[in-house]
């Protein structure tokens, strides 16, 4: 909410600030033409371009209509009154009950001179009469982070699972969905001891055509991407049209873990985004039990429109439980997740708001491009690059096309705010919760689209840690083919066959292409070393010309789309590396026995990636020009 929007209030407020010294008349009259330009309050103004502290602007605007102000760091607010209202309300509409008054009335902070109407509602929401006094925006979020830590925790934790229960990856396997597996592995051990040779050939072949499956659809989906030119391209000329007035309030949510290191980064790569900083929120998410990394981002001289949000302890501790209690706070009208590494195209966040007035209502989110400035460290950083720039140029867009559902990445996606808490935010139990949203959007008949718009990363350079990132995203591919499983008759009814069978041979085509790469070439090599009287016995030669067939157009094909990535992202170098793709996709299946492993014995463990560990420096990014006045010094 606003918190000065009666005309004559601004004026008098801009004025009284001159007067008091706290700022320039030429200050002032800058403040003025740009709330005019930009429909922003006053306040918003003044605060994000470091003009004045909030606590002085709003003593001001509290001295100027009359309304006391509340300090509630030195006056917390009594926890029985709390537990009356809904949290969620308060949060999006900016007041706090704080105590009970003599007369009976209820002392409430907000942080805006009320109108009648919203003070009529507060009322009724209180159920008594009330004092309304004035605080600080961000002194009600720090009262409301106190106060209510654990309902925020479990609401973050739980509120999916409540919510729909069968949507939640918390319980990773239903009872029939585990009969159903049992008795498919009877069925396959029983069949090996009645007919060995032949259920041996059988699962032999079967592996292998389903293995040319999955990768074909890839291709084809590739295909379908790359006959889209730019998806939904956003041309300079669209961006010219958008004016500082029309923009929404945006969120940005950044949650890091044991990320000290590279807060500073991210703080200036957010810095250098091309959006009016009055209409910007920056929510970096910490661990409440993460020292090192608050500290870092307490001494990293964070501009007064981002501010920290710690995450409370408990149960489960991963990524989309904080984006969760982010969720919770975000007053944005869109909101974006960046990781901490995260190098956004400066123009993304209006690119994404010019998509998502092309989309129309039902679009929930739009998800830019990721890539990497690393390309060229080592052999793990150009097949990553090159596998992204086919995945995010290609895949995606070819999804788009075929309108199937498209699994998000982790980061740079862009949500409508009031849509993503209808669909229940991000499923904390689910390592890949990205993806798991993505298709539980799809699933509730929402659509995701894609932008022209990339945003940079650090490619994982180390083999221990590509490989615990990798065997995570499989793990929670796993997971969300289980649990969008669960009700296959309703997915088909919603979802229609068409996306039904794209969900099926994408997220859970993936995982299982990735376990099938292993078995395949060691039968391969097998074939190569065993003599031919004692190999062919097992197996005729028209299975060794199926199987050898269906593992090399497999790989040519995922080889050509690899190709394919580099070429259009004009990284030619790596053309030549994609060559050794099918490496890369053995280090994959490697990684998918552990994800399976780990989905039996540790379904919601999150294993970290540890970011900025890159020898290389990271690349510069260009620095759009502002128009803001440097702020006075004061003593």
């Amino acid at each position: 909410m606003q918190p000065v929007t009666d005309v004559r209030i601004t004026e008098d407020v801009a004025d009284r600030m001159v007067a008091k010294g706290m700022i320039t008349a030429a200050q002032r009259d800058w403040a003025m033409a740009a709330r005019a330009r930009s429909r922003s309050s006053l306040s918003a103004i003044l605060i994000s371009s470091g003009l004045v502290g909030r606590h002085d602007l709003y003593e001001v605007i509290a001295e100027a209509t009359g309304i006391p102000f509340c300090d509630l760091s030195q006056e917390p607010p009594d926890p029985k009154l709390l537990a009356q209202q809904d949290p969620a309300r308060l949060t999006r509409d900016g007041w706090i009950p704080v105590r009970e008054l003599p007369d009976g009335s209820v002392l409430v902070a907000g942080d805006h001179a009320p109108e009648p109407a919203v003070l009529t509602s507060i009322r009724q929401a209180v159920g008594r009469p009330v004092t309304y006094h004035l605080t600080t925006d961000w002194d009600v979020r720090a009262a409301l982070q106190r106060s209510l830590r654990t309902v925020i925790a479990d609401q973050a934790s739980l509120g999916l699972w409540r919510r729909s229960a069968t949507q939640s990856a918390r319980k990773a396997l239903y009872p029939r969905q585990a009969v159903g597996l049992l008795a498919a592995l009877a069925a396959v051990i029983v069949a090996f001891i009645v007919w060995p040779i032949g259920s041996l050939q059988t699962l032999s072949v079967s592996v292998s055509v389903l293995f040319l499956l999955f990768v074909s659809f890839k291709f084809v989906v590739c295909m379908a991407g790359a006959r889209r030119e730019r998806y939904q391209a956003v041309t300079p000329q669209d961006l010219a049209a958008l004016t500082e007035e029309d923009l929404p309030v945006y969120t940005v949510l950044a949650p890091m873990f044991h990320e000290a290191n590279v807060v500073g980064q991210l703080v200036t790569n957010l810095g250098k985004l091309d959006y009016p900083v009055t209409k910007l929120e920056v929510l970096l998410l910490l661990e409440e039990s993460d020292a090192e990394t608050i500290a870092a981002a307490n001494a990293a001289g964070l501009p007064p429109w981002m501010s920290v949000i710690l995450v409370p302890r408990g149960q489960p501790q991963t990524k989309p439980k904080a984006c969760n209690v982010g969720l919770f706070f975000a007053q944005g009208d869109h909101l974006v997740i960046f990781d901490a590494e995260d190098k956004p195209d400066p123009d993304q966040l209006k690119k994404a708001v010019v998509a998502f007035r092309r989309g129309g209502e039902r679009m929930v989110c739009v998800q830019a491009a990721l890539n990497y400035w690393n390309v060229y460290e080592n052999f793990l950083t150009r097949m990553f690059t090159a596998e992204y720039s086919f995945w995010f140029d290609y895949m995606l867009p070819g999804l788009d096309a075929l309108r199937l559902p498209i699994p998000l990445g982790g980061t740079s996606n862009h949500f409508r705010t009031d849509t993503l808490r209808r669909l229940g935010g991000w499923d904390p139990f689910n390592v890949t919760e990205d993806a798991d949203l993505g298709i539980r959007a799809a699933a509730e008949g929402y659509t995701v689209g894609v932008i022209n718009s990339t945003t940079f990363e650090e490619a994982n350079a180390k083999f221990g840690n590509w490989i615990r990132q990798r065997s995570r995203w499989i793990k929670g591919y796993m997971q969300t083919t289980l649990v969008h499983a669960r009700s296959p008759i309703r997915l088909v009814r919603v979802c229609g066959v068409r996306q039904s069978l794209g969900f099926l041979l994408l997220v859970a085509g993936t995982p299982l292409s990735f376990l099938f790469v292993l078995p395949l070439w060691i039968l391969f090599v097998a074939s190569l070393a065993i003599p031919a009287p004692i190999f062919t016995e097992l197996y005729p030669g028209w299975w060794l010309w199926l199987g050898l067939f269906n593992l090399l157009a497999g790989n040519s094909l995922m080889i050509y789309v690899s190709m394919m990535g580099a070429f259009l992202r004009q990284r030619y170098g790596l053309v030549i590396w994609s060559l050794l793709n099918p490496v890369y996709w053995l280090l994959h299946s490697l990684a998918s026995y552990k994800a399976l492993w780990q989905l039996i014995t540790r379904p919601h463990y999150w294993e970290k990636t540890t970011h900025g560990i890159s020898a290389l420096p990271a690349q510069p990014s260009p620095v759009p020009a502002g128009d803001v006045p440097q702020p006075r010094t004061r003593g």
